[in-house]
């Protein structure tokens, strides 16, 4: 944002006339240090204007001026406002924000495990805080004129997705909604829902790039440009000198790290010459050497972002001067001063300390937060220049650097490794190039064999996403609904949400399609009409006899299958026998007459060529039948060359000679319901017609038609009121368990145990409600209570050993009557057709049970290792946070009354120690 230049007089009154318009605006700008953008200025005069607000940008284009400006007018209004992100380490940096500019009576901060000051007028919080709030009636909300939802495009999270749109289905109307989003393409989409739900929404979009971004490619230490200019089309042109250099490069190696093959290999290509990419020291020191750095580099793994920081620290490499250093190490004390002293050693703090007074570091979700947040701080300040990162780094924290790297375009997903999309790419690349600091940002692909620069330019040149919905009602969603609204008006309300809008808008195409297809259907029958008889009548004949030879083959072919089968089960070792086609037709010996893993007939043979393999089930059309036998040696060694050639010759001299080739057919003609209706069709009166042919192609193109019609018609069944029907299923499920009734007028209502639902918000909501129910918990000791409580809330990362050691006693009793309650809901999840609950994963139990008793930090991940779990330091707290979380909801639902409640309440006091409750309230 530069500052204004000197103005033409017809310039300044028109910026005369505007302050006059928005004086509020005026304002607000006047405390800025730079002159607005256009797009921003839009948005902000709607927002004066009485309008809700959608702003689509890119990342780092200033959107947050137009929340900032949401603030200021609440402020002068004497409104509250509330600022929601979709991370903690947002609402953090958010909340700081706001506090410089205004002060800490002001601005309150609300997440999962921080409570500051939540009274206050402009109050930062996490999405998930304010639907609770909305579900609870909070007086919080008393007052609410603004609401500002930063990165709202998160609503395609697939696992938090849903809570966004809760909340803008439930915010009450008189109260503005502030959208920002990164660009995507659907923005008109997305504006046209919130236009119907929320009322009067202004949509603003500006896909131009405040710092532009130049797109290079690493090749063998080399930094190449990506595109070479325009083509006449208009398109970027991607580089010749790129496209012949890795052309090269490919020709001559394989990919780093492949295992050596015997297999053939191209012409010219030597054996095992691979591809060694640049270190990840070199990478960074070529982009030190271009003034490239800071940099942000992009690795998909945390051992590897932590072994890039390790490769860099013995590489001796040193980035930071020695006032920088000195700087570091204040920022470093004062961040880090609550940190237990006896847990450093532990937590690698020494290592970590090092490696940031060169200016490099690792940040990943597996880093303790206060480590996190040091980084973050000292990068934003240029003390730590480069960062190698996982992908969470481009989740809305304001990390901008000059260049941010790629190492590679495949991540794992949590199921499977995948290609980036382009979405993905822009997100992770919008990183690049700092506003008011950087004329350009730069993104780097380090090229490797396999790595297309075509590819590369497709991501780099798709510079927007869909926004898709991820919406669906859940148990505490639908409890929740009921209670507040009933369940007329509840499923009146989720067709109103943006996933039923897309899924509505889908169905119009639908709809068209089918309606062109009847006028095409009435078109075919009128050219298949046959002035004899009734012609589709005479075709629905032929389509049975069709459909019963189908059937009749099909038969005859399992049947077959199960004879030849049954057949090579009764082969012995020594048998002759003949394979009747294919690459090995002639004699074979049969040398194990073996079974495959599924129980399959598989016998190994060596035929009269010399070859030695398997046979299956489909080597033979017809029953093998033995024709002679042959004496073998004890043992057969079928891999040496002498032996095959030997038994080969053999088996040739047995004399036995393969029975001619013959195929045996039967005879659908035998088959009495087939011989009906072949008399039926040539009975029937069109079977006369002359033109017969000429009508049955178009009743064969009538028939297809209405089958995809047929199709369509289902898609639309299925989609419209989908929602809705979802949501009655999940009703039927919790009236069936006694968490809604009927009253006496007929009416859905909430019961005791639903209303305990309502305020338990879990990924397994119900299953926690189903153990609270049936007493499941009643009886543990506070460490008892948060080992088998963690259950539900831990989820185990993928290569992590499948066996979980658990606590003996009553934690292994409680938590094996969870997984009997689990099993029982399962099984009605899956009669009324719903997404299934995760089952308990025991996997953080014994962890978090000994941190519960007081054991130090050292002692639980020390046993953690030696039970062979992965757990870092990060990812103790961060699982021990979302304990506490859930143990305090159960505080909260029940009561101190309860013995749960007050065990729960203890279990929680105790987790709150030491590095898990550093930086919580």
């Amino acid at each position: 944002m530069a500052a204004s230049p000197s103005r033409s007089p017809a310039e300044a009154y028109a910026a005369a006339r505007r302050r006059a318009s928005w004086p509020k605006l005026a304002g607000f700008t006047s405390m800025l240090s730079f002159e607005l953008d256009p797009f921003q200025r839009t948005a902000c005069e709607a927002v004066e204007d009485g309008h809700g607000v959608l702003v689509c940008a890119p990342t780092g284009a200033g959107k947050t001026v137009v929340g900032e400006f949401a603030v200021h007018l609440a402020l002068a209004e004497g409104q509250k406002c509330f600022y929601t992100t979709p991370i903690k380490a947002l609402s953090n940096q958010k909340y700081a924000d706001l506090v410089a500019r205004y002060d800490e009576d002001t601005v309150g901060l609300l997440t999962g495990d921080t409570s500051v000051n939540g009274d206050a007028p402009v109050v930062v919080m996490t999405t998930e805080v304010l639907r609770n709030m909305l579900y609870a009636g909070s007086s919080t909300l008393d007052g609410l004129g603004y609401v500002v939802m930063d990165e709202i495009h998160y609503l395609a999270d697939r696992f938090r997705g849903a809570v966004w749109e809760e909340v803008i289905l439930h915010l009450p109307d008189d109260v503005r909604l502030i959208g920002l989003s990164a660009t995507v393409s659907n923005a008109e989409e997305f504006g046209d829902w919130l236009v119907e739900v929320r009322g009067d929404t202004t949509v603003v979009v500006d896909e131009h790039r405040p710092v532009p971004l130049w797109q290079h490619m690493m090749v063998d230490r080399r930094l190449m440009d990506l595109f070479a200019g325009e083509a006449k089309d208009g398109q970027l042109r991607i580089n010749p000198q790129l496209l012949r250099r890795t052309e090269e490069l490919s020709r001559h190696h394989v990919p780093f790290g492949r295992a050596r093959t015997g297999g053939r290999r191209s012409p010219g290509v030597p054996r095992g010459v691979r591809f060694r990419p640049p270190s990840r020291p070199d990478v960074v020191e070529r982009l030190d050497r271009s003034g490239l750095l800071p940099g942000i580099v992009f690795v998909f793994s945390r051992a590897g972002c932590d072994a890039a920081v390790d490769q860099c620290m013995r590489a001796g490499l040193r980035l930071n001067g020695p006032a920088e250093i000195d700087e570091a190490r204040r920022i470093i004390d004062l961040r880090t001063a609550d940190l237990p002293e006896a847990d450093l050693a532990v937590l690698g703090y020494w290592e970590w300390r090092d490696a940031l007074e060169r200016g490099v570091a690792s940040h990943h979700a597996g880093l303790l937060p206060a480590f996190k947040e040091t980084v973050e701080e000292l990068f934003v300040r240029g003390l730590v220049k480069v960062v190698f990162a996982t992908e969470t780094l481009a989740l809305g924290i304001n990390m901008p650097a000059r260049t941010v790297v790629l190492e590679r375009l495949v991540k794992f997903n949590g199921e499977a490794h995948v290609d980036l999309t382009p979405g993905e790419y822009t997100q992770l690349t919008g990183r690049a190039g700092r506003r008011g600091i950087d004329v350009e940002g730069h993104a780097v692909v380090l090229w490797q064999p396999g790595v297309d620069p075509k590819q590369v330019a497709g991501l780099a040149s798709t510079r927007t996403y869909p926004l898709r919905s991820s919406f669906r009602p859940g148990y505490n969603m639908a409890v929740n609904l009921v209670q507040r609204l009933g369940a007329a008006d509840a499923r009146e309300l989720l067709e109103q949400s943006f996933a039923q809008f897309q899924a509505d808008r889908s169905v119009v195409g639908l709809a068209r399609r089918i309606e062109r297809n009847r006028e095409a259907l009435a078109g075919y029958a009128e050219s298949m009409t046959c002035h004899l008889g009734n012609f589709a009548e005479y075709a629905a004949l032929r389509r049975r006899i069709n459909d019963r030879e189908k059937a009749l083959a099909r038969q005859n072919t399992a049947a077959r299958r199960a004879r030849a089968a049954a057949s090579l089960e009764r082969l012995r070792r020594g048998d002759v026998i003949a394979v009747p086609a294919g690459r090995r037709s002639g004699l074979a010996v049969v040398l194990d007459p073996g079974l495959d893993s599924l129980g399959e007939p598989r016998p190994f043979v060596l035929t009269e060529d010399r070859w030695a393999g398997s046979l299956s089930v489909t080597d033979f059309p017809t029953p093998v039948e033995t024709l002679g036998r042959m004496r073998l040696p004890k043992h057969v060694d079928h891999r040496s060359p002498r032996v095959r050639r030997d038994l080969a010759s053999s088996l040739r001299n047995t004399g036995i000679s393969a029975p001619p080739r013959g195929r045996r057919r039967s005879a659908p003609e035998e088959d009495t319901e087939l011989a009906s209706l072949r008399r039926a069709l040539r009975a029937h009166p069109c079977h006369g017609c002359s033109d017969r042919e000429v009508h049955a192609r178009w009743a064969e193109r009538y028939y297809r038609l209405e089958a995809e019609n047929e199709q369509l018609e289902r898609r639309v069944a299925g989609t419209t009121h989908s929602l809705a029907r979802a949501f009655d299923r999940i009703r039927w499920l919790l009236r069936e368990r006694g968490y809604l009734e009927a009253d006496a007028a007929g009416e859905e209502r909430v019961t005791a145990h639903g209303r305990r639902l309502a305020r338990l918000y879990s990924e397994s909501d119900l299953l926690a409600a189903e153990c609270l129910r049936r007493d499941v918990w009643r009886g543990l000791g506070p460490a008892e209570l948060a080992a088998v409580v963690s259950a539900l809330v831990y989820e185990s990362r993928r290569d992590t050993p499948g066996d979980t050691r658990i606590p003996s006693g009553p934690i292994s009793e409680a938590l094996m009557t969870m997984a009997q309650l689990w099993a029982e809901l399962e099984d009605d999840e899956r009669r009324h057709r719903l997404d299934r609950t995760r089952e308990p994963d025991p996997g953080f139990a014994w962890p978090v049970y000994r941190w519960a008793r007081g054991e130090s930090l050292e002692q639980v991940l020390t046993a953690a290792e030696a039970a062979g779990q992965e757990l870092s330091a990060g990812d103790f707290v961060r699982w021990c946070r979302q304990v506490i979380d859930l143990l305090d909801q159960l505080h909260d639902v029940v009561g101190g009354a309860d013995p749960v409640g007050e065990t729960a309440r203890r279990a929680a006091r105790s987790l709150r120690r030491g590095v898990v409750a550093m930086g919580t309230a």
